[in-house]
């Protein structure tokens, strides 16, 4: 059983194991799930590994539970060397995407910690595989009324990172992260141009919620335009 493990920590010890034997990515996780790019991030702590997979890895490999709690004795139980041991490469994980598919995290817009290069701390409930939007960065739910009715309370929104400030589609919706010079803010917005071009217009879609933010394009960490959403008639 895995249940007492910090599954926080397991992702950095994974990556100790795994150099311990002078392996690749590839050649670690290769065996386990089909896409093992986002390994990298578990290993380095930026994404926290599922039940599943954790378990899975550490059954693949005959990791020592020890030796993940405490770090006592070695990594390993078996000595098998991994080109012997049988190679699963067909097996589907819930928690790991293929290549074209995008996560969602399902929690509020302002709880999500945004970070590295990876966008999202957080580890996704599961992934989505629908072409239209298979270049996004995420998919968000949304909740509140001040983009109403462009989006409502309960949909789900797909969202694509974007990196240069100076190219926006005016009076689109945009996910826009800030830094402590604009408090910290994390909103869905329309965009709209400001006479300072070093500034942006943040606006509600809902004309109830009257007032334009203005923000400083340096106070912005993380951008994201919303490609679309999906419509939930049940929550």
């Amino acid at each position: 059983m895995i249940d007492h493990l910090d599954r926080a920590t397991l992702g950095p010890l994974f990556k100790e194991a795994r150099l311990s034997r002078n392996m690749t990515l590839e050649q670690f996780y290769g065996g386990i799930a089909t896409h093992v790019n986002n390994f990298s991030a578990i290993e380095n702590g930026g994404r926290i590994v599922g039940k599943r997979l954790a378990k899975d890895i550490i059954d693949y490999h005959n990791i020592s539970l020890k030796w993940l709690e405490t770090k006592e004795g070695a990594p390993f139980l078996s000595h098998v060397p991994y080109k012997h041991r049988p190679r699963k490469r067909d097996h589907r994980l819930v928690q790991e995407p293929l290549a074209e598919e995008v996560p969602y995290y399902n929690i509020p817009l302002t709880d999500i910690v945004f970070d590295g290069p990876d966008a999202f701390r957080e580890a996704p409930e599961f992934y989505v595989n629908f072409r239209p939007f298979n270049d996004c960065t995420a998919y968000l739910p949304i909740y509140g009324d001040n983009m109403h009715p462009k989006f409502a309370s309960g949909e789900i929104i797909a969202v694509k990172e974007v990196c240069n400030l100076d190219v926006i589609l005016w009076g689109e919706a945009y996910l826009v992260v800030t830094n402590e010079l604009a408090n910290n803010l994390v909103t869905l917005k329309l965009l709209f141009a400001h006479n300072n071009p070093e500034k942006l217009i943040l606006r509600a879609a809902n004309p109830d919620y009257g007032g334009d933010i203005v923000v400083d394009k340096k106070a912005i960490i993380k951008l994201f335009i919303v490609k679309g959403k999906i419509t939930r008639y049940q929550l």
